[in-house]
């Protein structure tokens, strides 16, 4: 009997508390020219790996509509940043951040962050 993969749409909040059961909701926020977590230390791009990304559409507004990255330091702590696509930016130098999002490694662990929701 062939296998069936779950199809089953996730929100953002989903995913949100499921970073947050397993310690890893450390939220990195842009802040002059580089991430930090609220914890003083500033992340550049070569600190981090982009290990997971989701995207979510809003079915009826586009303001509804972001991107989820799930972030890692090198020391191994494990958060997430929130973009909005486009003109809902929710980010003051949004050139700027898009420019740092694009200088972060991606290494994609797919098997080591699937959630059952």
């Amino acid at each position: 009997m062939a296998q069936t993969q779950k199809t089953d749409m996730i929100t953002l909040s989903q995913v949100l508390e499921k970073l947050r059961q397993k310690k890893m909701d450390n939220e990195f926020r842009w802040e002059n020219g580089a991430f930090t977590t609220g914890n003083d230390k500033k992340y550049l791009p070569e600190e981090l790996k982009i290990i997971k990304t989701y995207r979510f559409e809003g079915e009826s507004d586009p303001a509804d509509s972001s991107i989820l990255y799930i972030i890692e330091t090198a020391k191994g702590l494990t958060g997430y940043s929130i973009d909005a696509y486009g003109v809902y930016s929710n980010h003051e130098d949004e050139e700027g951040y898009d420019n740092f999002i694009r200088q972060i490694p991606v290494d994609n662990r797919e098997d080591q962050l699937l959630f059952e929701v």
